[in-house]
């Protein structure tokens, strides 16, 4: 197990930085590139851990896929092209690779076994295996069918409609491209707004998609086609260097090509109402996704309640959003994110013993927490518990720590950001 002993600085965050390319764009371009016909170049793509489960996934399927850097070309040979893989398929850590490929498996005429690490092989796979049975998909697992390893023998699927009963942009993905490779038409209704990279995304590989609201319909059969794709910088990375920003003092950055998508947005909504000093400007599009430059600057935050629709657009923020409110003026209470129990730990119990480990005043709720604002944290040793973002927040929560901060475990960090430390280290000054 790896630690990182992070000292007491009086440093402050001054330049500029880009972070690596947006996760979940990186994944759904490597699918649809590879279930493409014809060659597609993917740059700015995330090397991390996760995105390449996702290009190894496809390689044993008989893709030839390139990498220099973070540069990723694949020579798609279209669906029909497609291998049964030799081996089971390792989806490692990467919960966006086990339920998106589930809706591409189950609908190829390969059989096909996946399993993942510990932390993954305990994250629900129902809430994507029943919608695929309704479709006709056989697949089998542990725990009547809910848990990984996975086995998938794919046939022809039937397009159906769908009416979710969790805010999850995995699972409507899923069934999205399910339905791509479907008879039929399907229809998928979100029980709220999630982020919409697939439905932005598949219409620049030829793929027809009709969104009206929480509707959307997709017509089986279509065969995408190769298109090259320039990821943003992730908005989800670029969370820790606007919270670091907002609570060190003297500080003042400027985040580079960031991905600005409305659906993705929240950390700057949520940090914006807690009083930050935040400036965004938006310069171009990548297809259709909002691209531009945030500026942020050392301010006072005061407490909110994090709560409703906002929630699902900045789930994979709220770990760092808590170190935030840890340093505003009154009480922060975060609520309807049971969501966080099934991230790659239970985030609502991993941040509050974090942060309380640190001399925080968090308490846990079941769907979330309560943070007394105004904590002076001492520092001290915490665990990331293998999840990436936790680690982070501890990284982060270093800087304005009296003390000492150990963080154990800190490779998990590479599954998202495997250049944090060196971009961290960059804008201290």
């Amino acid at each position: 197990m790896s630690s990182i002993e992070l000292k007491p600085t009086d440093k402050r965050l001054k330049g500029e930085l880009s972070v690596p390319g947006d996760k979940s764009i990186s994944h759904r371009s490597v699918i649809f590139s590879a279930l493409a016909q014809g060659t597609s170049v993917i740059t700015n793509f995330l090397t991390g851990e996760d995105c390449l489960r996702t290009v190894e996934a496809f390689r044993l399927m008989g893709v030839n896929i390139e990498q220099e850097g973070n540069k990723i070309t694949v020579h798609g040979k279209g669906i029909s092209h497609l291998r049964e893989p030799s081996q089971p398929i390792n989806f490692g850590n990467s919960g966006t690779t086990a339920r998106l490929m589930s809706g591409v498996l189950a609908g190829l005429p390969l059989f096909t076994t996946a399993f993942g690490d510990e932390s993954l092989s305990k994250r629900p796979m129902d809430r994507v295996i029943q919608p695929l049975r309704v479709m006709g998909a056989e697949i089998r697992g542990r725990e009547d069918d809910s848990l990984l390893p996975l086995a998938f023998r794919g046939k022809k699927l039937e397009g159906t409609r769908h009416e979710l009963t969790v805010k999850s942009a995995q699972v409507k993905s899923a069934l999205l491209l399910a339905g791509m490779l479907a008879e039929g038409e399907t229809e998928v209704i979100e029980l709220g707004e999630t982020r919409n990279h697939t439905e932005m995304l598949l219409p620049e590989f030829g793929v027809d998609v009709e969104v009206e609201g929480r509707f959307i319909k997709i017509k089986g059969g279509q065969k995408p086609f190769a298109s090259d794709i320039k990821v943003p910088g992730d908005i989800s990375s670029a969370a820790f260097f606007l919270v670091a920003a907002s609570i060190v003092p003297d500080s003042e950055l400027v985040i580079r090509d960031v991905g600005l998508n409305p659906t993705r947005d929240g950390i700057v909504r949520a940090l914006k109402e807690m009083g930050a000093n935040i400036e965004v400007h938006v310069h171009t599009h990548i297809g259709s996704e909002p691209v531009g430059d945030i500026v942020v600057r050392h301010s006072r935050l005061k407490g909110m309640t994090l709560e409703g629709d906002l929630i699902p657009n900045v789930i994979d923020e709220i770990p760092i959003l808590a170190l935030a409110a840890t340093q505003a003026e009154g009480k922060t209470i975060i609520k309807d994110a049971e969501e966080l129990r099934y991230k790659e730990t239970d985030r609502i119990e991993a941040v509050v013993e974090t942060l309380t480990t640190l001399g925080a005043d968090v308490q846990a709720q079941e769907d979330g927490m309560i943070i007394q604002g105004g904590s002076p944290l001492k520092g001290g040793s915490v665990d990331s518990y293998g999840d990436h973002r936790i680690g982070m927040m501890g990284a982060i929560a270093s800087l304005i720590c009296e003390g000492e901060v150990i963080v154990k475990n800190k490779d998990c960090i590479n599954i998202s950001y495997p250049s944090f430390f060196t971009d961290l280290n960059q804008v201290l000054n």
